[in-house]
């Protein structure tokens, strides 16, 4: 039975009451709950898999390696650091403040946290951002994805058998359920998905002044560029190999490869030996390749890869009864053609001509749109692309490489404008869920009387002495 909106408003409530309890602001608390979380995660590992299986075709060792793996690793660096994360900061207050010269910064949990999770990583983006909320010291209700049902139906059963619902909340089903979840008042939001439906998150967020964390695509999507002087082979192998990751419904995925025109034809040849020989000539019809997540969304590529299909290449074909499609290479496409200016969240991989020379122009364009949430650059001209790299709005990449900056500890992963607001992993997540509050401890002896009426000739000069 779906959800109604009391049951909604009854859970919060409840969190809101163990919250004030301070449970959570222990440090033992908040590790025992994120090795529950983790041993939890293990024993049901196969679950997982088989529900990964279900809802996106994925294979044992990409359910593990993009999903599940990713997720115990991300609880590891939570629990290993987290005792570190809690200590207050102590800084020296300044002169000013003389003779009160400690003041501390406390990390506070927000209270109440909503997490809307999405279907193409369903375990990592509800389990991995839920970890975080843990380690900040919060409650969590957890709205998951009705298209991933399966396992949507595996992680209820996870945190339901793990936690009390007045701590940790599984919640799923459709959009209703999301704006019951929406209309509440809770403390903090971190939603994962699509840039319009993130308007609507903060449309709703902005009737209680809820703090948002956003991670978004991009409404234009994340550009590559290969150079002339690039390892084509290389760069093709590793294009190839995430294109085909989870069909292609990754947020940090490649929407658009823009290449070299002097190196272009050499490029797709490569690109086309690489698809071939990680699923074969026929992908769709490879049991280890994934399918899309809905008969629509078959349909959706289907229908777009039909209206370039005098430039199709490579692909552009699928299995309707498995809702499997091809990788699918288009080329040549103009930078200003409709395929390169939406998200494509899927298999389909347009690539856009440019001349070496004037790559400029291409950056210039790239600036111009809506930021992507990953840029990817194949040169050998480690200065350019680190010039690049230090220029470009995006909210993470690799040069010479693909996805791996999200694997990386310590680091943030986060968007910026169109692809998202906020970041997360490890001690960013930390501090996404969280609020520094900064705290002076004054003294009750030795204080100076400069600050206080009356404001006479004599105490105007010291006062002014002592703030040159």
């Amino acid at each position: 039975m779906p959800y109604t909106k009391q049951e909604i408003h009854e859970i919060v409530l409840s969190q809101r009451e163990f919250f004030y309890s301070g449970k959570t602001l222990d440090y033992k608390f908040r590790k025992e709950q994120l090795k529950k979380l983790k041993d939890a995660i293990n024993a049901h590992q196969q679950d997982l898999v088989d529900a990964l299986h279900t809802d996106l075709g994925r294979c044992d060792a990409e359910a593990f390696f993009c999903d599940i793996g990713d997720t115990t690793m991300e609880i590891d660096e939570y629990i290993h650091g987290l005792r570190k994360w809690m200590k207050p900061e102590t800084h020296f207050s300044g002169l000013a403040c003389f003779p009160s010269m400690i003041t501390k910064v406390y990390k506070m949990p927000y209270g109440v946290s909503l997490i809307i999770s999405p279907f193409n990583f369903p375990v990592l983006l509800s389990l991995g951002v839920l970890a975080a909320s843990i380690a900040g010291g919060n409650t969590a209700l957890v709205k998951m994805s009705s298209k991933s049902a399966k396992t949507t139906e595996v992680i209820k059963k996870i945190l339901d058998e793990t936690f009390p619902r007045e701590y940790i909340a599984a919640i799923d089903g459709g959009h209703d359920v999301a704006d019951f979840c929406l209309e509440e008042r809770v403390d903090k939001i971190f939603y994962t998905g699509s840039p319009k439906v993130a308007k609507h998150v903060m449309e709703m967020a902005s009737q209680n002044l809820t703090p948002v964390a956003l991670e978004l695509g991009g409404e234009t999507g994340n550009w590559c560029i290969v150079r002339k002087d690039a390892d084509l082979k290389d760069a093709a192998r590793k294009i190839a190999f995430f294109k085909i990751c989870n069909s292609g419904q990754v947020c940090i995925n490649i929407n658009q490869v823009a290449v070299a025109k002097e190196v272009a034809d050499k490029f797709i040849e490569e690109l086309k030996a690489a698809i071939i020989k990680q699923v074969g000539e026929q992908p769709h019809l490879n049991e280890e390749y994934p399918k899309l997540i809905t008969h629509r969304a078959y349909t959706n590529i289907a229908e777009e890869a039909e209206q370039y299909r005098d430039r199709i290449l490579f692909g552009g074909v699928g299995d309707d009864s498995a809702d499997k499609y091809s990788p699918t290479i288009i080329y040549p496409v103009n930078i200003d053609e409709p395929i390169v200016n939406h998200e494509i969240f899927g298999p389909l991989l347009p690539i856009v001509p440019f001349e070496d020379n004037k790559i400029d122009d291409l950056l210039d364009v790239m600036a111009r749109r809506e930021h992507g949430l990953a840029l990817y650059l194949f040169t050998k001209n480690k200065k350019w692309a680190k010039r690049v790299m230090q220029t470009q709005q995006y909210g993470g990449g690799c040069v010479n490489e693909v996805c791996l900056h999200l694997m990386v500890k310590g680091v943030p992963f986060n968007g910026t404008g169109h692809s998202g607001m906020g970041a997360y992993h490890g001690i960013w997540g930390f501090r996404e869920f969280t609020h520094p509050s900064t705290v002076l401890f004054g003294k009750t002896k030795m204080n100076l009387s400069l600050r206080e009426h009356p404001y006479t000739p004599k105490k105007k000069k010291l006062f002014s002495k002592f703030l040159k």
